[in-house]
Order: C-alpha cells, then structure tokens, then sequence
C-alpha cells in the first residue's frame, strides 16, 4: 500500500511539474510572439506551434489533476440541494460514468496516435512528429479515467463523507459542519 501511496506522490508532483511548465510555455510563447510582432514586426514560425502543444498537454494532462483535487467542471445545482444520501449515490455514480467514458476516450484516441505515428506526419515548423503532439491525449483521458475511480472509491470507502476529488471533500459538508459549529457555544 506503501508503494501505491508513493507512486501517486510521484504522479502527482509530475502532473504540478508539467502543467506548471505548461501554463509558463503558454504565456511566454504568445507574449514573446506578439512583442517580437510589434517591436521588430517578425513571429516566429514555432511560437505557435509551441503554444499549441502546451495547450494540448496542459489540457489533457489537467484532466487529472482536476479530478484529484476536485477542481473539475460540474454541473452542481440539484447535488448542492440534494440531501447527504442523494450525494453519496450521486459521488458514487458520477465518477464511475465519467472513468468508463474517459476509458472509451483513451481507447480511441490511442487508435487515432497510432494511426499519426503510422502516417509520419511531422509538424510544420519545428518538424517534429505530431505522434509526439497527441500522445498526451490518451495518456491524460486514462490518468483521468484512473482517478475518477479512486474519487469512486473513497466515496465507497467513507461512509459519512462525500468527497469530489480524493484531496477534496464535499464544501456542501464543510459548510454544514462550519454553521453547526459557530451556532454551538
């Protein structure tokens, strides 16, 4: 269990690492290109090519990170007035749905690099290989795919408590818990 623990330590501090880099890439190739633009009316041909790799991975890669820390999207307005059991079910369900379609996803988008990698495409500017490009998208949906499950889990595992992410639990709970305790003396 030790090992698994630490293995999530590590695929947690490279995903911070990668989206990080990422973001930095992002805002200095289209800030360098529109300052190079302006001041010597010359873009470099790779700055877009840069930023729409970081874009992808940073995307794809974030898939997880978001789902761990229980920062993802969610359409929450009958959740949030639902009562505790209806979210526990709901925490239980809804992540098991979204780690069998981001499997589906990781499936086909596997089928898609490989088909890149088979064709030899390169990019344009910086000629590098576009497999290189798409190869986050499959591992993102299945590093995804992996923690909605774990987010599963810890709901099955704690009984009095729902969590969104497996660093994140319910604010619906920490709110309740925060009222009950400021109105006790």
């Amino acid at each position: 269990m030790n090992l698994l623990k630490g293995i999530d330590k590590i695929i947690l501090k490279v995903e911070e690492f990668i989206l990080s880099y990422a973001v930095i890439i992002i805002a200095l190739m289209v800030v360098g290109k529109a300052l190079s633009r302006a001041m010597f009316s010359y873009s470099p041909p790779f700055a877009d090519e840069v930023s729409q790799i970081a874009i992808v991975v940073a995307t794809f890669m974030g898939i997880s990170y978001a789902a761990r820390k229980g920062r993802h999207i969610s359409m929450s307005a009958f959740y949030d007035l639902a009562p505790f059991k209806v979210r526990k079910v709901l925490s239980i369900f809804i992540p098991f749905i979204t780690a069998v379609v981001l499997f589906t996803l990781t499936y086909f988008s596997s089928i898609y690099v490989q088909g890149v990698y088979e064709s030899g495409r390169v990019t344009s500017a910086l000629q590098m290989p576009a497999y290189i490009l798409y190869i986050f998208i499959p591992i993102g949906f299945l590093l995804g795919g992996i923690q909605f499950l774990r987010n599963m889990w810890m709901n099955i595992k704690h009984k009095d408590e729902v969590y969104l992410g497996t660093d994140a639990k319910d604010y619906n709970d920490s709110n309740q818990k925060e009222i009950q305790e400021g109105t006790h003396l």
